[in-house]
């Protein structure tokens, strides 16, 4: 089955420093029945505008992955953790019992990133902090594994059962589909058919039952997928 998710149906937010589109239920979008897709719980598409951002707050017990997509965020957190990421760079957390963290927008250029939610497996399990900053090359026509579980092969590892892909591409890419697995999918930028299907920068669409994933891309197309159990 493959449901199209156009970025006119998706919730939005205006803030004034901060722009949010919404994949799922979130702040004052609320939709009953656009609650959470397996394990995925939000998936945000965040522009935080020069010198502004997200003031220390919690969390806890979900495991969060930001996927930078252009410009730089200034990550602080109570694990005395400080960095600054850039376009394809990822930073994740398992809240576990509680962590407090900033993201914030230190330079004189807009910030695109994914905010990305995942219930871990089970509540109450120990913090995890890290990053990676990937190279293009690593992603460039082809599928980057950039998130795994601990099982996984990833460079990064959190304790839930998924993995996140991501491409910059100009030519056609293809993955198979386990028995029992789903996705759900992201053009970022560019335009591509995702197994025939036209997406165009901003959309997304759910894979469930299906074989294989197709991408094609019509344009210079940058790409993100979470595949995970049904």
């Amino acid at each position: 089955m493959l449901k199209k998710l156009p970025k006119q149906n998706m919730g939005k937010s205006n803030l004034g420093w901060l722009e949010s589109r919404f994949h799922f239920s979130f702040a004052e979008y609320r939709n009953p029945v656009n609650i959470q897709f397996g394990v995925l719980r939000v998936l945000n598409d965040d522009i935080v505008h020069p010198h502004s951002g997200f003031d220390m707050h919690p969390h806890e017990n979900m495991e969060i992955i930001s996927y930078i997509v252009d410009g730089e965020i200034t990550h602080k957190d109570s694990m005395g953790n400080s960095e600054i990421l850039k376009r394809g760079e990822v930073q994740y957390l398992s809240a576990g019992d509680g962590i407090y963290h900033s993201e914030k927008n230190e330079s004189n250029k807009d910030l695109r990133l994914l905010q990305i939610w995942v219930f871990p497996p089970k509540k109450g399990l120990s913090r995890l902090y890290g990053s990676h900053k990937y190279k293009l090359e690593e992603r460039e026509n082809r599928l980057l594994n950039i998130v795994s579980s601990q099982n996984g092969e990833s460079s990064i590892k959190i304790y839930q059962d998924i993995n996140i892909y991501v491409s910059e591409l100009d030519k056609s890419l293809e993955f198979n589909i386990d028995e029992n697995r789903q996705i759900y999918f992201v053009q970022i930028e560019g335009t591509a058919t995702i197994n025939s299907i036209l997406l165009e920068d901003g959309d997304a669409m759910e894979l469930v039952d299906e074989k294989q994933l197709i991408i094609n891309p019509i344009s210079k197309s940058h790409i993100l997928f979470i595949e995970m159990k049904k």
